[in-house]
């Protein structure tokens, strides 16, 4: 069916939400750093299923809950993988992004801006209870991109720390915001010049401080305050409770033994005698 300019294509248990994705996809959004957009014709598909999904999508995460493909103006968004119209924003603000700009830009900053341009500021919250990056395992910028198409629970993590990234470019710079630096990728600049023109720092540079900002923010103080810290009390108390009943389990067992439990009735002991009356 089409809506507009959106052409949908689902299966007709998926048609409703199909046609109300596509109402939500035709209208113009402000998009971080990139102002109003609309975005023009595209082709929406909606789908459910780990194999449907896989034939439709070769070489993708099998695990992925949408997948944008600007070249064919192409949006696939999963009915079974949350909430559907989270999923859309996420791959809208792909497609945007490629929209905009000239040159290409790394996955970690194609994810992190999709994921804040949709929003997505409670994976800044959840990248507070992760403990690996609490211990300060923080990765290079390429080994973020490899995290990003790995697995589901190491991808949560990388969407996160992408995300973070992305909104560090932005406060480098003195207006806070990554309006000169999108400005900069939308005129042709590559990515590389338009880091160092807009942060003062060269790629690699900025990426040790990246690395030192995560640490700094999300560190083991910061992961206890958000909870982690009762989280581990709380499994410690069951492991203490499950030893101490691993460790009684003989006791109670040998009190068990010899036990024997009439079972109950009528008593059959003769009544004492009743003595004189006043």
């Amino acid at each position: 069916m089409r809506l507009g300019e959106v052409l949908v294509i689902a299966r007709k248990p998926d048609l409703p939400l199909a046609m109300g994705l596509a109402e939500a996809a035709e209208a113009p959004r402000q998009w971080l750093g990139l102002g109003r957009r609309l975005p023009g014709s595209l082709r929406l598909i909606v789908a459910r299923g780990d194999e449907r999904v896989a034939a439709l999508v070769r070489g993708g995460p099998s695990w992925g809950a949408g997948f944008t493909f600007p070249g064919s103006r192409t949006i696939l968004v999963r009915a079974d993988a949350g909430d559907p119209y989270r999923i859309l924003r996420h791959e809208l603000a792909h497609l945007a992004l490629h929209d905009a700009l000239r040159v290409r830009v790394p996955l970690w900053f194609d994810e992190g801006y999709a994921a804040l341009a949709a929003g997505e500021l409670d994976r800044l919250d959840a990248l507070r209870l992760n403990l690996s990056v609490a211990r300060g395992r923080i990765p290079g910028f390429f080994e973020l991109d490899r995290a990003l198409r790995a697995n589901s629970s190491t991808a949560e993590a990388a969407y996160a720390l992408a995300a973070s990234a992305v909104a560090l470019l932005a406060r480098r710079h003195p207006t806070h915001n990554l309006t000169p630096l999108l400005a900069r990728l939308e005129g042709g600049e590559g990515f590389e010049a338009a880091v160092l023109a807009t942060t003062g720092s060269p790629l690699g540079r900025f990426e040790l401080e990246w690395q030192k900002d995560v640490r700094r923010r999300f560190g083991l103080l910061g992961w206890a305050m958000a909870g982690g810290l009762w989280a581990v009390m709380a499994v410690l108390l069951l492991l203490a409770v499950w030893l101490r009943r691993k460790r009684d389990r003989p006791r109670r067992q040998a009190l068990d033994e010899g036990w024997i439990v009439e079972p109950e009735g009528e008593s059959t002991a003769p009544l004492e005698e009743a003595g004189p009356g006043p």
